[in-house]
């Protein structure tokens, strides 16, 4: 029966899904006829120049960028919330945004660095430091709260850095990094996708592969040592694998908060387990939903323009934390 009802959900998740990735295509800030969309999306279109460029150079990349950036803030804070058995953290909490996020204001601010290449690669460069130090620290520090205080020590140093910055720069540097701390699920173009995907989906895979240690550390580190899993190892490749997510999604896409955050919990409150094997895709799915849904919000009607990504995401994600604080104890998530 189980086996059933879990089947109808992933049915009915992947059509929720395929239709919100649908809308994210036929609609839009340009009004183009059903009939040509799907002309352009089959080759068979030969109409407007301008129409193709937008289904096929804008609305499609973005799309499939919203798709995977979901999916790895939402899977990277499972895997968090799992490891420090808070429900709470989310891929934010170590400091990893807040690295890439320092490194993009060193290249737009400091260096005045407009390139989109050097804006990903110092994003990078930013947040894999602070993944190597958290990594290190996390070698020395047997406990998992030790090590998500220092996680959140090193996002406020990273945080003043960046007030420093802003204090010393002139106004237009600092519009132009306020804009990019936005974040835009639009400024990946059709060039710069597979390298975005290509990452993204090696995450996600390895993901898949530490169910297992997922699940045992469920039990407790003591009876997962039991069970044979190598707590040491495991905590290494969980910390890895969410740090390879974040950092790739917010170098892409800028700062998105709040998905990583609340997806997993609308994951356990729709399937009613935290069975990582069944937990796991569901989140996947979830935070491509919720991405691909606060992506169409930004075009709300009447609103003249694209909305802020960074204004959406709480207004959607938000009242679900409030929820999960206030019946935290009549809700069992890690067990």
């Amino acid at each position: 029966m189980n086996r059933r009802k879990n089947i109808t959900l992933y049915c009915a998740a992947g059509a929720f899904l395929l239709a919100l990735f649908l809308s994210n295509i036929f609609f839009g800030s340009v009004k183009i006829p059903l009939r040509d969309i799907l002309a352009i999306l089959s080759g068979n279109f030969e109409g407007r120049e301008s129409w193709r460029h937008i289904v096929l150079e804008t609305r499609l990349p973005q799309a499939v960028t919203a798709l995977l950036a979901g999916s790895s803030l939402a899977v990277s804070g499972l895997m968090l919330q799992t490891l420090f058995k808070n429900p709470l953290a989310g891929p934010s909490i170590l400091g990893i945004s807040d690295g890439a996020n320092l490194g993009v204001a060193v290249s737009m601010i400091y260096f005045a660095t407009t390139s989109y290449i050097t804006t990903i690669a110092t994003a990078f460069a930013g947040a894999a430091v602070v993944l190597a130090l958290i990594l290190w620290f996390s070698s020395k520090l047997k406990n998992n709260v030790m090590l998500l205080i220092v996680g959140i020590m090193m996002g406020y140093l990273a945080s003043s850095v960046i007030s420093i910055l802003n204090f010393k720069a002139s106004s237009d540097k600092v519009h132009q990094y306020v804009l990019w701390g936005m974040g835009d699920f639009g400024n990946v173009s059709i060039e710069k996708l597979p390298y975005f995907a290509i990452i993204a989906i090696a995450g996600l895979i390895a993901a898949v592969l530490l169910i297992k240690p997922l699940n045992a550390l469920l039990l407790g580190e003591s009876y997962a040592s039991n069970l044979g899993v190598n707590i040491k190892r495991s905590r290494l490749m969980i910390l890895g694998c969410t740090g390879l997510l974040t950092a790739t999604a917010t170098a892409f896409c800028g700062p998105i908060s709040f998905i990583g955050l609340a997806v997993p919990h609308i994951a356990r409150l729709v399937l009613g387990s935290s069975n990582h094997q069944q937990l796991l895709p569901v989140t996947l799915i979830t935070g491509s939903c919720i991405a691909l849904l606060c992506n169409m919000l930004t075009l709300l009607p009447g609103s003249n323009g694209v909305l802020p990504l960074s204004a959406i995401t709480p207004i959607v994600c938000a009242p679900v934390i409030i929820y999960v604080i206030l019946n935290r104890k009549n809700i069992q998530y890690f067990n």
